[in-house]
């Protein structure tokens, strides 16, 4: 009995420190960067001998999840998950439409007037003057350029990159 006991207390012990460990832990935002050159190629390992998954274009957002020895593990709008060499990636800020038509707004704002529509895949750059969405005045909206220099407001449900 004694021994249970002992074991109970360790199990209820190192239970109690991981709790206090994961709340002490801050929450950290979800690090994106883009292709930086075409083509890069999406592995499905960190190595160059491994097998290629994807060939993408230049500006292609993608999630970091995480870096190794010149590699990095990433996540794109569709969900793939694969590697890319590390100098394939660029710190450039670009955001894909994920829905079939996205109203891009004047102002942040749904009777605003729409700028232009963007079509599903479109890349979007996110404005230079925008700040991260959680911090913007309006939320659930991000301010983006299309590569024709428009610029408006566009819904962040409705775009992968942020």
């Amino acid at each position: 009995m004694r021994r249970s006991l002992a074991a109970r207390s360790s199990v209820s012990l190192v239970a109690a420190l991981g709790c206090v460990i994961a709340l002490s832990t801050p929450v950290a935002a979800a690090e994106f960067r883009t292709t930086a050159e075409a083509p890069a190629v999406l592995y499905d390992a960190p190595s160059a001998k491994a097998k290629p998954l994807f060939v993408y274009g230049r500006d292609v957002p993608v999630e970091v999840l995480v870096s190794v020895s010149g590699w990095t593990k990433v996540r794109d709008a569709a969900g793939t998950i694969g590697w890319f060499a590390a100098k394939s990636l660029a710190d450039k800020r670009m955001l894909v439409v994920r829905v079939p038509t996205a109203d891009v707004r004047a102002r942040p704002d749904e009777t605003a007037p729409v700028a232009f529509r963007a079509e599903e895949n479109v890349l979007l750059e996110l404005a230079e003057n925008a700040t991260s969405p959680t911090t913007t005045a309006t939320p659930g909206w991000v301010q983006v350029r299309h590569r024709d220099g428009q610029v408006g407001y566009a819904r962040i449900g409705q775009v992968f990159g942020l």
